[in-house]
């Protein structure tokens, strides 16, 4: 969890609050041409914006995402490192040993398993930067807030996700770090690049709903000013930690508690009568530095030291960065 300074406030369409059981008017996906890099794509895709702009879809409520294939394969973390730190942001990697190739790949894992998968078979790396709608409440998460978030989201269209985090004790307090997040926190980025294998891909969602009082013209003017602050232009990035000083670190609980718990846990599981076979045990750490770290960058880092393990950063607006890197994952497909 890494905090920052300040960061602009900007509206956007929390799906939560629709009604689940009405059907979105229309989901869509269109693929425009070929292009050699990224400046043409967002030449390409500013070019359909203000296409869309003259000739509005006439629907109350819909999602649609343009997508614009680039010949070159770009890292998506490090287009997202490019980008301005001041919008909502999310980075989901796969997990591919870069020594034999092979490996599960998260992001192909909890694709819709249906649709057209010319483009999800080969998924590498996403990253996105505003959103074309979040779902977030403060009170657990629920079927009708599943409902809400399927209701934008169809087999058909399988690279519309939305990305995204569940608190894992909902019944406990929200810690103060943990406000800008909710109980739940989804999006479905305005623009996203996709890495793929061998080629990248840049994207824009549009999504829009009269009964939420987000229309047409208030989603493209969303995206109109997202757009505004998009980097066309990626830098390699070093993929080295960089070393901060620490000026001071607390852990709760300390060493000799949290030896305390772990062999207090280890007793339950080797009682007989047990019925545990695995404890999961957590501790916060905070660690001050004498300068800002920047998330994206110590991401990267951490592709390399952990190659066999899925990354991802969940940053809601105003809020920290939620950085991992895990080798597991929990998802369920269907």
């Amino acid at each position: 969890m890494f905090g920052n300074e300040a960061r602009r406030v900007v509206a956007w369409m929390n799906g939560c609050e629709g009604d689940p059981k009405l059907p979105i008017g229309s989901i869509e996906t269109r693929t425009l041409t070929v292009v050699p890099s990224p400046s043409k794509a967002m030449e390409r895709l500013s070019v359909a914006i203000r296409e869309l702009k003259c000739s509005p879809l006439p629907l109350t409520s819909g999602i649609l995402r343009l997508q614009v294939p680039i010949e070159e394969q770009i890292e998506a973390i490090e287009w997202l490192h490019a980008q301005h730190d001041n919008l909502p942001r999310c980075f989901f990697s796969g997990r591919r040993s870069r020594a034999n190739g092979n490996g599960s790949n998260l992001l192909m894992d909890i694709g819709n398993e249906n649709g057209d998968t010319s483009f999800t078979n080969n998924l590498v790396g996403v990253a996105g930067v505003g959103s074309a709608v979040f779902f977030q409440q403060l009170r657990p998460f629920s079927y009708h807030d599943w409902r809400s978030i399927k209701r934008f989201l169809s087999s058909e269209c399988p690279l519309i996700r939305a990305y995204g985090a569940i608190h894992f004790d909902a019944t406990a307090n929200i810690s103060p770090e943990w406000k800008a997040f909710g109980s739940f926190y989804f999006m479905v980025p305005q623009v996203e690049f996709d890495e793929l294998e061998g080629s990248s891909m840049l994207a824009i969602t549009i999504a829009w709903d009269n009964a939420l009082s987000w229309t047409w013209d208030e989603a493209i003017h969303s995206l109109e000013t997202t757009m505004q602050q998009i980097a066309s232009v990626v830098v390699k990035l070093k993929k080295e930690a960089s070393g901060e000083s620490i000026l001071r670190k607390t852990h709760v609980p300390n060493k000799t508690h949290w030896d305390l718990a772990v062999k207090k846990a280890l007793q339950e599981i080797n009682t007989s009568s047990s019925e545990l076979v695995k404890v999961v045990l957590a501790r916060s750490s905070r660690i001050l530095t004498a300068t800002n770290i920047d998330p994206i960058a110590w991401l990267a880092s951490l592709q390399v030291e952990g190659e066999d393990a899925y990354q991802f950063c969940l940053q809601p607006p105003n809020g920290p960065a939620f950085v991992g890197n895990t080798s597991d994952y929990f998802t369920e497909n269907g």
